[in-house]
């Protein structure tokens, strides 16, 4: 299984806004995807950015499923993500396998 982070940091002033926003269309835009099992976000307590560091986290069966996200649907989710909150966060993926 896989990990896919993204981590978001956004400015306090929309810290409502995206919450709401990324609850009610970013999370199930990516799950419509039915590539992913799982999801979760997080808020990092000790983050040593200005503004809010969220994670947002999606667990893949495989290596294969997270590459069909990422070439057939994250550019253009991530497209809408970046046109509505345009110059008013910053964020960068990784990817992560368990080691069970």
């Amino acid at each position: 299984m896989v990990l896919y982070n993204l981590t978001i940091i956004i400015e306090e002033a929309i810290n409502e806004e995206w919450q709401s926003w990324i609850k009610s269309v970013f999370i199930p835009k990516i799950s419509e995807t039915n590539l992913f099992i799982s999801h979760r976000l997080l808020k990092v307590l000790n983050s040593p950015n200005e503004g809010i560091t969220y994670c947002l986290q999606f667990v893949a069966e495989n290596v294969g499923k997270y590459d069909t996200f990422a070439a057939e649907h994250a550019p253009a989710i991530m497209e809408i993500h970046t046109q509505k909150f345009r110059n008013q966060c910053v964020s960068f993926s990784s990817l992560m396998e368990y080691m069970e």
